[in-house]
């Protein structure tokens, strides 16, 4: 990732910069991570894909607030959904169960961010390096089993849905 940061401490990460890291046919760029704000918050930029999205969870540790650039996200809320839209704002406040699914057929933009930082573990050390010219595929089950250490160490708790 390329940083650019002062002697104030001021973190600098220039447009289309950033670690990118792909997760089941997600883009994520990294603009911050716990590294470089002293845990204070992660913040990512995300390019999510028709049918792209976790499954749904909550972060014990954390809250998570996203921001919608482009396209639409159907959000869950505990047991409700909602559309977000581009220019909403959804915050989830930590213990409170959660997904996001883009349901259209283009890709969606969004940004997002944990305070306190940690959740993003799971994709920095979990998710696939970028291959050039490629585009991300979505993940099968097994795949997604071999993050099972991850999650237990973030302790983010998965409650997929039909549960």
């Amino acid at each position: 990732m390329t940083v650019v940061s002062s002697e104030s401490g001021v973190l600098h990460v220039p447009a289309g910069e950033g670690l990118v890291k792909w997760m089941s046919g997600d883009v994520l760029t990294f603009k911050a991570t716990k590294a470089e704000t002293n845990g204070s918050l992660a913040f990512m930029e995300a390019l999510v894909p028709p049918g792209g999205g976790p499954v749904a969870h909550l972060h014990p540790h954390s809250d998570e607030a996203f921001y919608l650039i482009d396209g639409a996200l159907e959000f869950l809320d505990g047991e409700r959904t909602f559309i977000a839209e581009p220019g909403s704002f959804v915050y989830i406040p930590r213990n409170h169960r959660h997904r996001f699914k883009n349901l259209e057929k283009t890709d969606a933009r969004l940004v997002f961010l944990f305070t306190p930082a940690g959740p993003e573990d799971l994709f920095l050390e979990g998710a696939d390096d970028p291959i050039p010219g490629q585009r991300p595929e979505n993940w099968t089950p097994e795949r997604f089993a071999r993050l099972t250490d991850i999650v237990e160490r973030t302790g983010d708790i998965m409650l997929p849905e039909g549960r």
